[in-house]
């Protein structure tokens, strides 16, 4: 670990895991904090007075080099990314991403970075090890040969090989994890860029509180993902950054459910049941994606272990704080809760 008075650079801490990492660093004594992003600060998923917060466009190399002035740690989680919905119908916005971690290991270099943490993704494995709902959890080495999501997936890969070629030609420390679908409070619910978690608490959210008992679903149901509480994330991540360990890890949970499953705990949550609409046309992704975590276990003695249950019970919390007010009459959150989801 540095010393927390050194300036630690948050590349997209204005989006939902960069504002969790800049509170997190805050809480553990960071005093030299600069968050970025592309976003006008008014569109922050979380704000802090008390750090630097600076608008860039980081896809530019100047703006990279602004940002990174007098850097020790880096963390990129910088990318113009979304749910299944968004990636699969805007794949050259993703594959433009690459700008971004390009200038920013550039500049990491030039200005003498000690650490810079790379947020990849599981949409960098072979597809055809992901056709089958009951999928084998996916090993690091499943990442080659490389079949990844178009567009998002093939960005992630290749700035991982970015990543891997300035540690190994100019000296830079770097970290890649590949996220397993983090999800938490603060993030984004609406708009087309949310994932499923938030996505399917904001339909039975609305479900309750609007009358209309019915949801749609996307895909037949039977897909099967993982996913990641957020506080999960930030303690791999930095785990990770301050290890010695270099190749790419897994950083997810291996509770896989299917979308139907994901449905059902957050209908229980809601304490509804609804009538369920499935759109066979709608972007789903591949059918079975889960993490193995043999790796980061050999490598940690840890990985992510938060309940699903548990994580959506506080991201439906959240979710339905934000929606309440739009519908006359709403009772508060603590009446329409179970007890049992408090």
């Amino acid at each position: 670990m540095i010393d927390k008075k050194a300036k630690v650079v948050v590349c997209g801490g204005g989006g939902f895991i960069g504002g969790h990492l800049v509170s997190d660093l805050l809480r553990q004594g960071y005093t030299d904090i600069r968050s970025v992003d592309i976003k006008p600060f008014d569109e922050w998923y979380q704000h802090f007075p008390q750090i630097e917060n600076i608008q860039l466009d980081l896809q530019e190399k100047p703006a990279c080099d602004k940002a990174l002035k007098g850097a020790k740690v880096v963390y990129n989680l910088a990318a113009d990314m979304g749910g299944m919905g968004f990636i699969e119908n805007n794949k050259c916005l993703c594959m433009l991403s690459v700008l971004i971690n390009t200038h920013l290991c550039m500049a990491a270099k030039e200005n003498g970075v000690d650490r810079y943490f790379y947020a990849s993704s599981a949409c960098v494995y072979n597809g055809e090890k992901q056709k089958d709902p009951n999928v084998t959890a996916l090993k690091e080495e499943d990442a080659y040969p490389a079949l990844p999501e178009d567009g998002y997936g093939w960005e992630k890969l290749f700035s991982e090989r970015m990543c891997r070629h300035f540690r190994e030609d100019f000296g830079l420390k770097t970290r890649v994890a590949r996220y397993h679908n983090v999800y938490g409070p603060h993030g984004t619910f609406e708009g087309g860029r949310e994932k499923a978690p938030a996505a399917i608490c904001r339909k039975v959210i609305h479900s309750k509180l609007s009358g209309d008992h019915s949801i749609e679903i996307w895909g037949d149901g039977h897909q099967t993902r993982s996913f990641m509480y957020i506080s999960d994330c930030l303690k791999g991540t930095q785990t990770l950054t301050w290890s010695d360990f270099v190749e790419p890890i897994n950083i997810g949970s291996s509770e896989m459910v299917s979308i139907n499953q994901l449905v059902d705990i957050v209908e229980a949550i809601g304490g509804i049941k609804l009538q369920r609409n499935y759109n066979l046309s709608a972007p789903k992704g591949v059918n079975g994606r889960n993490s193995d975590n043999t790796l980061i276990k050999k490598v940690f003695g840890w990985e992510p272990d938060t309940r699903l249950r548990d994580g959506l019970e506080k991201t439906y919390r959240w979710i339905y704080d934000q929606m309440a007010d739009r519908y006359p009459g709403a009772k508060s959150r603590a009446t329409s809760i179970p007890a049992g989801a408090r």
